[in-house]
């Protein structure tokens, strides 16, 4: 349930309102952030308004997660107590969801439970990773330190990821834009064709026929024309779901300029969970699981799951590493190098520190670059698209002359006979 909570300022009047998802009007109050000179009056948002919010509101942000456990850190590190650290944090929150976990969390503190037990609460929002990572800094006592880890994580991430929707943007542009004119054209461009070329009864190409069908069913039924608009919203709303498919997964990794992206942050998530797990000192059985639950890609999910049978086996980690580097791609022999080392040093936390960053600093340079490598696939669509409508509309024009003169090549050679 939405609590909208407005603050009124006891000094100067002002109101601020705060949306917290949580369904207790007292964690809404604590979600909200209420200082001590606010006074709070709390309202539920129900019906249609609440449909539009959950529908416009992010659901997962990952710079409020990042925002959430680096301010916790800095409050424990300074002997904060634990429900205070999480109440600091709620006027940094932009959305309504981690406002809710904040009072959540806060609530099950009070009732005397551990932080770990409160993040399972919301397993959308804190993989296993994360949930794994904090049980085992309460256990080991090294609670800010864990926190410190899963901040400097997640603001990489978050640095990742809005480089590579950056590079996104003009592809994007182009294939709405796309969309646009094919759809502006079947409404008037096409209608004139099609009647000129009806009522001369001409042999038209398969393209022109295919557009032309297209036309008359837009102008029969005009709000189909919404439908690719629709498509390409339902896309990119669900677009979490569609990666995270395991079919889709290995058609994307085998696309040129894709894959190697798809598999690098992949393997760059699933090593820093890795390596952090680790150097909190959790079991190597646990910490393989782990890691291949928050592995994006099947590939990896399946390289973790592999390492984990053979360490049960009682395999070393760098003869594990070498059996299944094949999951890796063109980094397995690389990265079975450094665990060689790991193994012979007795360094495993440092080295797979190392297979993180090179992933993370690799990930961060094609980001950089993500315009420049979807740009020849940009400009392939759109000439095939333009090249296309051309073909379809203008290569009937050539025969018309045939259709308006049907004798004049006739007479042409007949007069070439005579001389």
């Amino acid at each position: 349930m939405l609590k909208k909570v407005d603050l009124v300022n006891s000094f100067t009047g002002k109101t601020i309102t705060a949306v917290v998802d949580t369904d207790d009007n007292e964690k809404a109050i604590i979600g909200a952030g209420k200082a001590p000179n606010e006074v709070a009056k709390v309202s539920d948002i129900v019906g249609f308004d609440e449909t539009i919010h959950r529908l416009s509101m992010a659901s997962q942000s990952l710079e409020d997660r990042a925002s959430l456990f680096a301010g916790v850190a800095r409050c424990l590190e300074r002997n904060i107590s634990t429900r205070k650290s999480f109440e600091l944090q709620a006027n940094r929150m932009k959305t309504p969801i981690y406002r809710g976990v904040i009072a959540e969390v806060c609530d099950q503190i009070s009732a005397g439970e551990k932080i770990s037990t409160a993040l399972e609460m919301f397993p959308k929002l804190f993989g296993p990773e994360s949930t794994a990572l904090i049980r085992a800094g309460e256990e080991a006592g090294q609670l800010p330190a864990v926190c410190h880890q899963i901040a400097s994580g997640q603001k990489k991430t978050v640095k990742i990821i809005k480089k590579l929707k950056n590079g996104m943007v003009y592809p994007a542009i182009v294939m709405v834009m796309s969309v646009a004119v094919v759809i502006v054209m079947s409404f008037t461009l096409v209608p004139a064709l099609a009647n000129l070329y009806g009522s001369m009864n001409a042999k038209l190409p398969f393209a022109t026929v295919l557009i032309m069908k297209f036309s008359e069913l837009l102008l029969t039924q005009p709000y189909l024309a919404l439908v690719p608009f629709i498509i390409l919203g339902v896309f990119f709303k669900n677009w979490g779901k569609i990666a995270a498919n395991p079919t889709m997964q290995k058609i994307f990794i085998r696309i040129p300029a894709v894959g190697p992206i798809v598999r690098k942050s992949s393997a760059a998530v699933g090593f820093r969970t890795f390596s952090m797990l680790v150097e909190s000192n959790v079991r190597m059985n646990t910490a393989v699981s782990i890691a291949a639950e928050s592995s994006p890609h099947i590939y990896h999910r399946e390289f973790f799951e592999r390492l984990r049978e053979h360490i049960t086996a009682g395999d070393g980690l760098a003869e594990s590493f070498m059996r299944e580097s094949h999951w890796l791609g063109v980094d397995g022999r690389r990265i079975c190098g450094i665990m060689e080392i790991a193994a012979e040093t007795g360094s495993a936390t440092e080295m797979l520190n190392e297979v993180a960053d090179d992933y993370e600093e690799d990930l961060d340079n094609m980001a950089a670059q993500i315009d420049k490598i979807l740009e020849p696939i940009t400009i392939i669509f759109l000439g095939l698209m333009v090249g296309f409508l051309i073909y379809a509309i203008y290569s009937p024009i050539f025969s018309l002359g045939k259709l308006i003169l049907p004798g004049a090549g006739e007479e042409k050679e007949a007069a070439t006979n005579v001389h």
